[in-house]
């Protein structure tokens, strides 16, 4: 039978806070039950919270009600304890806990709540698959682990209020029911009741409220806003998210930057206690793509992509020399030592990822014995082969992998499989946090399937000032005033400075071939705005909980999150989503049409 609290059980502190300023003094904790050790004239119980572990010590001079309570306790039992904090015994010492030198002889006890046997012990020692974990989150969520990844989460929030409150701006909620604008992403969509087959979207970000919220004369605006969008999860993606979002009026792309670099200073500092050197490195779009094929580069190891297009140029290799000849390039990656490492079945491996990018295949090179062997060796002079070697610092015990196609392919593939190669020789710095702008992205990208430009981030954003006489002579050549974060890798900031002109943002509404009347359908009410005085203004969208995912050193979002979604963007614990209620879809005027 459970117990109840009085108002005589209050908490003086959280387990992990007992302290040995504490010994002779009677305390109260709470919380659950680790373990429970039946030594017969003596009991330990490990009580656990949110910030760790004491110990709990009964012995024959104990209370014989108490005793037994705690001979009946089991894992996950919550407790409330009254009791005295004492050194522990000789011997008995845990210095892998902050309060193994210490533990509470206990002198009252009630059993809050009794548990059945949970269906994975609570522990940073995780063996239980994700299905079960996710089924039974509210028990995973126990760990110490995720509880440590929440706490972080909830001190980045912590400080990015006080930063930016600090800092003049205003913290204003925008709608989470919108108009449905295009961002990218597919919408999530909220059927009216009272407009009948009319819908509400969520929103995938608070894109164009916040650039009203600057035509509004609010000047700088802070929000941490839920944002939501229906595409294919993977490890740093879910279907809802949190973004730190913000825009100043009357700033330069420079403020912006600055602004957000002085954020990371502090989050890093006070979460951390780690100094993070600003300003941080920079790199245009091409710069990355050419040296790192990606937008998005991971710059704790080197292996950089290597252009060798001049040393193989007058080859008669005809998969060099049909690339050089077709406005392509001939480019390579050294992985330095990796020639143990990557055999030739592994380079095999990587040959199939490099098709499955879009390659036509890898060339390479393994220098493991006394000479290197090489794919391509028949098709090329020994004079040749050195002279690739030399340009690139080949040397005995590397591999070279080789890609030779249209930029667009070489690229993307190379970056890819720099990344592969790098966790397979373990290059990869543990604990080391390097941050980069990537500024000056296209403006447009070519959508084959469509046959017309999209806007590589979003319409609103301001091109380059001398980019502009391109908008409709030579669309590729634009490059916009937008800026990504990135670190280690993972993108995550993305924004810009927004277009302010009326009649620049009808002109480059048209550009991404939008007629007159979508441009008024979608968008009518912010070009209208416009007209009626529009500061400069610029901001970012800064993702929590990747930040949080990339500082406590986690795999997934799913650890810095409480309730994550699955792959198939579904949750196992609740089982949603679910089918609706049949009056509630005739409410809305929805039928539910099963495919065939």
């Amino acid at each position: 039978m459970a117990e109840f609290l009085t108002n005589q059980d209050k908490r003086t502190c959280y387990c992990a806070e007992v302290s040995e300023d504490m010994i002779g003094k009677e305390i109260c904790v709470m919380g659950w039950v680790q373990r429970q050790r039946d030594l017969g004239a003596l009991i330990f119980i490990d009580l656990r919270d949110r910030t760790g572990i004491v110990q709990l010590a009964f012995d024959d001079k104990t209370d014989r009600e108490i005793f037994d309570k705690a001979f009946s306790c089991r894992a996950e039992y919550v407790l409330c304890v009254h009791g005295t904090v004492r050194p522990r015994g000789d011997g008995a010492v845990n210095n892998n806990i902050p309060t193994g030198k210490l533990e509470i002889y206990v002198e009252s006890m009630k059993i809050l709540s009794a548990a059945q046997t949970p269906p994975f012990e609570v522990s940073d020692s995780k063996k239980v698959k994700d299905e079960t974990a996710l089924k039974y989150r509210y028990v995973d969520l126990r760990r110490p682990e995720l509880q440590r990844n929440i706490k972080m989460r909830h001190d980045i929030a912590r400080v990015a209020r006080e930063y930016y409150y600090e800092n003049g701006f205003y913290e204003i909620e925008t709608p989470m029911m919108i108009k449905a604008t295009p961002e990218g992403a597919r919408d999530y969509l909220v059927p009216s009741r009272i407009h009948k087959g009319s819908f509400y979207a969520l929103p995938q970000s608070p894109q164009i409220y916040k650039q009203l919220l600057m035509l509004s004369g609010f000047d700088r605006y802070i929000q941490l806003a839920r944002c939501f969008r229906d595409e294919d999860l993977r490890a740093d993606r879910q279907p809802e998210f949190t973004q730190i979002d913000l825009e100043m009026s009357f700033a330069t792309q420079e403020d912006i930057m600055a602004m957000n670099e002085g954020f990371i200073k502090r989050v890093f500092k006070e979460v951390m206690n780690m100094d993070i050197e600003t300003p941080m490195q920079r790199l245009t779009f091409a710069e990355a793509m050419s040296r790192y094929g990606s937008d998005k580069p991971d710059t704790r190891y080197g292996m950089e992509i290597q252009d060798i297009s001049e040393c193989v140029k007058t080859s008669e290799f005809v998969v060099f020399k049909s690339a050089i000849e077709n406005g392509g390039s001939v480019r390579a990656i050294i992985a330095k030592g990796g020639a143990a490492t990557l055999t030739r079945k592994e380079i095999d491996k990587l040959t199939e990822h490099a098709k499955g990018i879009g390659a036509k295949g890898l060339a390479y090179v393994r220098f493991a014995d006394e000479a290197p062997n090489c794919s391509f060796a028949k098709f090329m002079t020994p004079e040749e082969l050195d002279a690739i070697y030399a340009a690139v610092g080949f040397e005995k015990g590397d591999v070279m992998l080789i890609c030779a196609d249209k930029d667009k392919i070489v690229l993307p593939t190379l970056g890819a499989l720099r990344q592969i190669v790098a966790r397979k020789l373990d290059m990869i710095p543990e604990g080391k946090f390097n941050f980069l702008w990537i500024t000056e992205f296209p403006f447009f990208e070519w959508n084959e399937d469509t046959q017309h430009w999209d806007a590589m981030h979003h319409p609103f954003t301001m091109p380059l000032e001398e980019c502009l006489p391109f908008l409709e002579s030579d669309p590729g050549q634009v490059r916009a005033k937008c800026y990504d974060m990135v670190l280690n890798g993972t993108e995550l900031l993305s924004g810009s400075i927004r277009i302010t002109d009326w009649q620049l943002q009808e002109k480059m509404f048209k550009a991404l071939g939008l007629t007159p009347e979508e441009i008024e359908s979608k968008f009518g009410f912010l070009v209208e705005a416009y007209k009626y005085g529009a500061p400069p203004h610029g901001g970012s969208g800064m993702g929590l909980d990747r930040l949080a995912m990339v500082m406590s050193g986690a795999d997934s979002l799913r650890d810095v999150l409480a309730f994550p979604k699955v792959q198939n963007a579904s949750e196992l614990m609740s089982g949603c989503p679910a089918p609706a209620d049949a009056q509630a879809l005739k409410d809305l005027s929805i039928a539910v049409i099963e495919e065939e």
